[in-house]
């Protein structure tokens, strides 16, 4: 072999070694990975139409649609058929409530007297013998129980008084007090004039013997039908009890078959179509979270909604009446809601419900009227229809104007079924300011024994959760617990100059019985009447310096029962204002929710309701914020109407895509509770409602 050829030959090898290696280098390179494109998600555009606002009450249901100028307003009612012929007939009470005179004890007696006319007069005589024991008791409790509500409705009837006199008219001079004897002189000697002799009011036909009614229908319910009649909601809460149709079953089965026949007859939705509509439904400040399950669950799966939005009452009135922070107040037919709203958050430490509202006032109303003469004999707060009517005079009658003084008469007709129309004259004083203003002095209601102011409390867990807070809590260490709360109390601490001043001005006694918490943040959890959760400025206050090192449950316990204590309490609308605002994290949080208390609901529509709210608000502030604050502003007539409140709201909502869904059986449930749907903060509720 040549030279040439071997040189020929290595260069050929060479070749391969260098082509070998550039295809090992080619195959060793790391090429950058380009990812598959993924279309973004299509939103579905939502229509407004095919979403559903419902705001239930405690008397009326509100149900519309998002554009809806007015909801549809139903009597919260329903009147259903007694399965088996001659079964006793049954009626949730609408203006008598538990606390009053008519005690359980009393109505056992009456039940008892009204068995024993029935007997004959030698086994009566028996009866009567052996039963003696029980007999003196119940006479005992009942005459124990009286007095007690009597003697507390007229102290509180006293401090009305002395208030009417205490404020001057707008002229300087100070109203003559009227006595209720001097009405009763003219009104006993009145006799009704007969208007028509029908009055074209019926009784509601049953002859197709229906199972349920209703709304209107229910309420005029001949009681001699075999029909019970349910208020599903009593308080804002589940109308839970031990009589008839007064489990959870039955309470939910009521609130479907209201809420069903509402969007088939008013909306004209049939119940088949519900898959492609959308729901808003609005729940109370302080909720019972299972309740509000159950709820969902029956508007998902029973009644067939896609998805579902839960939203707090308060924060709707806000956006519903254009404001984006304000203390809401919301005055219902029986209960009373107060909140401090910032930016679209409800503030969770400065939440208070008040177990009274415009029903009790009606309530006082007619016991007024009772002194002063009443020329309608026959009332009575068992019947519905005159319900009605007391809830009728009222809205016409009262007013919190104290320019109006002296007896003024006046006239009404009552129109029922199978009886003449007739025509009423009546003379009437102070009564008519009197009543009103009991939602400033609660103890005129005449309510013992009963809870009348509710806080927001720790909930109780879940069952069907298995990551709840209760398991996170017992999960975790103690030495984490104690340190984790030791930097809570830290973070949270602040001068407490102004709670002293607070508690003066407000009468609410010292300090440690007034529970406070000034942290404006907002709970994850729901709401339960059971243990108080409180903020550390709230452990600050009812715990000493040398007891901060205390074990958690021992300081859950005492806060619990020093919760018990302050719920026992009957707080005036007035200083629960003052409380709530009082509760909210900075100064200037509280300017903005003096400067901006809103009124809603039906229970304090009355007339010269602003001023009068106005100036006990101002006589009672705190003095070091009467000088920091530039206007204390009452909103009673909104630029929306306390009913379309949440009309504003839903419109805004269904358009968000900031929702974080739930799995709920088979659809998507929307749940946003304030704090479980918008998770980056206060930023992305107010871009969301811009």
């Amino acid at each position: 072999m040549t030279q040439a050829e071997k040189e020929l030959e290595c260069g050929g090898k060479e070749k391969e070694k260098e082509r070998d290696k550039e295809k090992e280098q080619q195959r060793g390179v790391k090429r950058p990975i380009t990812p598959a494109v993924i279309p973004e998600a299509t939103h579905e555009q939502i229509q407004t139409n095919f979403v559903i606002v419902i705001n239930p009450g405690s008397r009326s249901v509100r149900i519309g649609r998002a554009t809806d100028t007015l909801p549809v307003t139903v009597p919260h009612v329903i009147a259903r058929r007694h399965k088996q012929s001659g079964q006793p007939r049954y009626e949730d009470p609408w203006l008598i409530r538990d606390g009053l005179n008519v005690s359980t004890s009393a109505q056992s007696l009456k039940y008892f007297l009204d068995l024993a006319e029935l007997l004959c007069v030698v086994f009566l005589f028996v009866v009567l013998i052996c039963v003696t024991p029980n007999l003196i008791y119940l006479l005992y409790h009942c005459v124990q129980q009286k007095p007690e509500s009597n003697e507390q409705r007229q102290n509180g009837l006293k401090m009305v008084d002395q208030a009417i006199w205490s404020k001057k008219m707008s002229n300087g001079v100070r109203r003559t007090p009227v006595s209720a004897e001097q009405a009763r002189a003219y009104n006993c000697q009145i006799r009704p004039a007969v208007l028509d002799s029908s009055s074209r009011v019926k009784w509601t036909n049953t002859g197709h013997h229906p199972p349920y009614l209703v709304g209107e229908e229910a309420l005029y319910v001949n009681p001699s039908d075999c029909y019970n009649i349910h208020w599903p909601i009593v308080r804002g809460q589940f109308n839970i009890h031990s009589g008839p149709g007064g489990s959870m079953t039955a309470v939910l089965a009521d609130l479907e078959a209201i809420w069903s026949h509402v969007l088939q007859k008013h909306l004209e939705i049939p119940l088949k179509d519900l898959k492609y509509y959308r729901c808003i439904l609005l729940v109370p400040n302080i909720y019972n979270k299972q309740h509000v399950k159950e709820v969902v669950n029956m508007l998902l799966l029973n009644m067939g909604f896609s998805a579902i939005i839960v939203h707090q009452e308060s924060v709707c009135a806000t956006f519903g009446s254009g404001l984006s922070s304000a203390c809401v107040v919301d005055v219902g037919d029986q209960k009373t809601s107060v909140c401090c709203v910032e930016d679209g958050v409800s503030h969770r430490n400065s939440r208070l419900c008040l177990a009274y509202g415009g029903s009790d006032v009606t309530r006082t109303f007619f016991w007024l009227l009772q002194r002063a003469g009443f020329p309608y004999r026959d009332c009575q707060l068992s019947k519905r229809l005159d319900c009605q009517l007391l809830q009728h005079l009222k809205e016409i009658f009262c007013h919190l104007n104290q320019d109006i003084s002296g007896l003024q008469d006046h006239e009404f007709q009552t129109r029922f079924p199978e009886a003449p129309a007739l025509l009423y004259q009546i003379r009437l004083g102070d009564e008519k300011l009197q009543a009103p203003m009991g939602l400033f002095y609660p103890t005129t209601f005449g309510i013992v024994g009963q809870k009348m102011t509710l806080l927001q409390h720790r909930y109780q867990g879940d069952p069907e959760d298995p990551h709840d807070e209760h398991y996170l809590l017992s999960t975790q260490s103690k030495q984490d617990q104690s340190s984790k709360s030791a930097a809570d109390r830290r973070a949270g601490a602040r001068p407490v100059g102004l709670e002293g001043e607070m508690s003066s001005q407000c009468g609410f006694g010292e300090t440690s019985e007034l529970p406070r918490s000034c942290g404006g943040g907002v709970g994850s959890g729901g709401v339960m009447q059971a243990e108080m959760e409180l903020g550390p400025t709230q452990g600050e206050s009812l715990m000493g310096a040398g007891e901060a090192e205390e074990p958690l449950s021992g300081h859950l316990s005492r806060k619990t029962a020093i919760m018990s204590q302050f719920e026992s309490k009957a707080l005036g609308l007035d200083k629960a204002i003052l409380h709530s605002i009082d509760c909210c994290a900075s100064d200037e949080t509280k300017r903005k929710m003096y400067s901006s208390i809103l009124i809603v609901g039906g229970g304090l529509m009355f007339q010269g309701a602003q001023e009068f709210l106005l100036h006990r608000i101002i006589n009672k502030m705190p003095p070091s914020f009467r000088r920091l604050v530039d206007n204390v502003e009452v909103i009673t007539r909104p630029k929306v109407t306390a009913a379309n409140t949440s009309k504003k709201l839903g419109s805004e909502l269904q358009l968000t895509d900031e929702v974080r869904p739930i799995r709920v059986g088979k659809p998507f449930l929307f749940l946003e509770i304030n704090d479980l749907i918008f998770q980056e903060g206060k930023n992305e509720l107010k871009r969301c409602f811009k």
